[in-house]
């Protein structure tokens, strides 16, 4: 059963990122297509579907019963986008990375800011709907400031791609126009991105059981590994090309919609239950990874044998996490 579980798990979850790509895919065509402006794309139907696997998956599990699922998914994808995903960028990377305007005046001081926020939040180790909202507010309030400031910045480099993307899009667009395809690879990926949820959930919940540990503690590392493959990718192929605020905007903005809509959404469904060892562990080591970004990036620059010992930090995190030492 173990090992039954264990496959419906991988297989699960390479369903649900995929098809979260295909989804992002043919609404983001769908959206050009009936004229959304560049950043509201960018910023809503891109965003959201890249945080599919995370989103669906949390309001499964407190519809099923297992909200510590949500708080483990959260907090072990904020440390692992931090820690792993920016730690490989890094050390792939061809040069000293250079942070630029938007990653370190915009990004990075709302990062700390939500990190704070959860960890004040999550201290009576009980979520509740007005706390939830009050992170939906904030990831609004997120998306308007953004807008704001890339829309002040004309140079923008994250602009440029916006409108270097959109084009492409208009572009494949005008040649094979907006047909039935497009609307039914929609439906169908977020079918299955909803079963792909569905026995993500499920199989956690199982393994847990067989393997005797809780479930939080499956989601805060082998469920948060999975469903930041794509950042991974994403960032690391940004940085081969010497896109950096690409990546790192990537990453930021991920833990950004991870704390603000991960967290809140699901909690319109149920109250959230904070497991002790995500208060006692996760929480601090969730937020001691955000102000180590901050540190190294005070300088405007990352060093490649930073990188190395973010990738330090991560595998001391899954080692203590399962109490290997």
């Amino acid at each position: 059963m173990l090992i039954i579980w264990l496959i419906v798990l991988i297989i699960s979850m390479f369903l649900l990122i995929k098809a979260a790509g295909y989804f992002t895919d043919s609404a983001e065509k769908i959206g050009v297509y009936f004229g959304m402006p560049a950043f509201i794309v960018g910023v809503t139907i891109v965003a959201i579907g890249t945080s599919l696997p995370e989103l669906l998956t949390s309001i499964l599990a407190v519809l099923r019963g297992s909200s510590e699922i949500v708080v483990g998914n959260v907090i072990g994808s904020n440390i692992t986008n931090i820690l792993l995903v920016l730690g490989v960028a890094i050390v792939f990377a061809k040069k000293t990375i250079k942070v630029g305007h938007t990653s370190f005046k915009i990004d990075s001081p709302i990062l700390i800011a939500s990190a704070i926020l959860l960890f004040i939040m999550l201290w009576d180790r009980v979520f509740t709907l007005i706390e939830a909202i009050i992170f939906i507010i904030c990831m609004i309030l997120y998306w308007y400031y953004s807008y704001y400031m890339i829309k002040k910045h004309k140079d923008n480099i994250l602009k440029k791609e916006l409108r270097k993307e959109i084009k492409e899009v208009k572009s494949e667009i005008k040649k094979g126009s907006l047909g039935a395809k497009t609307w039914i690879i929609l439906i169908l990926s977020a079918a299955l991105i909803y079963l792909g949820a569905r026995f993500t959930v499920e199989s956690v919940v199982n393994l847990s059981l067989l393997l005797g540990i809780g479930t939080e503690i499956i989601a805060a590392s082998v469920v948060a590994l999975g469903t930041s493959l794509p950042e991974l990718t994403v960032s690391v192929m940004a940085m081969r090309k010497n896109k950096h605020e690409i990546a790192l905007g990537n990453i930021l903005g991920s833990n950004i919609f991870n704390t603000f809509a991960v967290m809140g959404i699901p909690a319109l469904f149920g109250t959230l239950i904070i497991p002790l060892n995500m208060l006692s562990f996760g929480l601090p080591v969730m937020l001691i990874a955000t102000l180590l970004y901050f540190f190294i990036t005070n300088d405007r620059k990352i060093r490649k044998w930073e990188g190395w010992l973010l990738l330090a930090f991560y595998l001391i995190f899954i080692f203590k996490l399962f109490n290997l030492f």
